[in-house]
């Protein structure tokens, strides 16, 4: 017997979902232009917003940058495989903190212990990236050649169709 139990799952209905979406496409928009486009007054959008907020379905809202118009051509994902345990991940989340360097990190299974995103200027500056993560363990780099899915939108569909995996 499969059981379909989805911890911590947040069930939302169709207005919520809607402006999910609208924010996931311009997260700018005005509680009133939001309230215009799903059928509600602002008072009730913006309550609805703060409940997904509060509910930990949306977690920011940020601006995108294109770091190559900014001089920071190089994009990279590198892992990192480190021997030892608690002392040695906490040393290295410590040290990786540290790099502006490196944009997203993530903790992984598998051989390797880290993967993280990076942005540099030169071949140079990822030496030097590399030099200063070996003396934590052994890295791996790949450059980004591009994204052609550089960030996706969710939709109730979406998540919906994942339920099959269930």
């Amino acid at each position: 017997m499969t059981h379909k139990i989805v911890p911590n799952r947040v069930e939302l209905d169709a207005i919520a979902w809607k402006l999910i979406e609208c924010l996931q496409n311009n997260a700018r928009l005005s509680f009133a232009e939001l309230g215009r486009k799903v059928g509600l007054s602002t008072p009730a959008v913006a309550e609805r917003v703060h409940r997904l907020e509060d509910a930990g379905v949306i977690t920011g809202y940020h601006a995108s940058l294109n770091l190559a118009t900014l001089g920071v051509p190089i994009h990279i994902w590198m892992r990192l495989t480190i021997p030892g345990g608690d002392l040695q991940i906490r040393r290295t989340v410590t040290a990786i903190q540290e790099l502006v360097e490196i944009s997203r990190c993530h903790r992984i299974t598998g051989s390797e212990s880290f993967v993280f995103e990076a942005h540099v200027v030169s071949i140079r500056h990822l030496e030097v990236l590399i030099d200063r993560l070996s003396a934590l363990g052994a890295t791996s780099t790949s450059t980004i050649l591009s994204s052609p899915v550089e960030r996706r939108e969710y939709g109730a569909r979406h998540i919906e169709s994942f339920a099959k995996y269930l």
